[in-house]
């Protein structure tokens, strides 16, 4: 697992988005993009799957970790996921989604898919099952 972190508006979509287009260059499976709008559409290359999460109302962390398993079982293809914005997409602050971090972890070892993540915190206020990936 990869975190993408800073403060609200230091770049991290666009680092997020450009990583998603690079992993395309070498991926041998599917390339998937989760997040919570449709504006970035035009910015991923068009054979990278969008997964707008608004769409099927997927709310709060719960949701969340369902849609993401869900994800990796519906294919197993599924070479890398990039999720932008996971603490906005579960409606809760950072240091309470270590659950869904550990799903993470075990979704990666089992099913080895490769994730990046986006979240909105200083390197100082990242908590430590977070750190641990930066």
């Amino acid at each position: 697992m990869k975190i993408i972190y800073g403060p609200k508006g230091t770049g991290k979509t666009k680092a997020i988005i450009d990583s998603a287009n690079a992993a395309l260059e070498t991926a041998k499976g599917h390339v998937i993009f989760i997040t919570d709008t449709s504006k970035y559409s035009f910015n991923l290359k068009y054979q990278i799957r969008l997964l707008d999460v608004t769409q099927v109302d997927v709310q709060g962390e719960d949701g969340l970790r369902g849609f993401i398993k869900g994800v990796v079982a519906s294919n197993g293809d599924n070479e890398y996921i990039f999720l932008d914005g996971v603490a906005r997409i579960a409606d809760k602050p950072l240091g309470e989604l270590k659950s869904i971090f550990d799903a993470i972890e075990k979704l990666e070892a089992d099913f080895n898919v490769k994730f990046v993540l986006t979240v909105s915190a200083a390197k100082e206020d990242l908590p430590e099952f977070v750190l641990k990936h930066v």
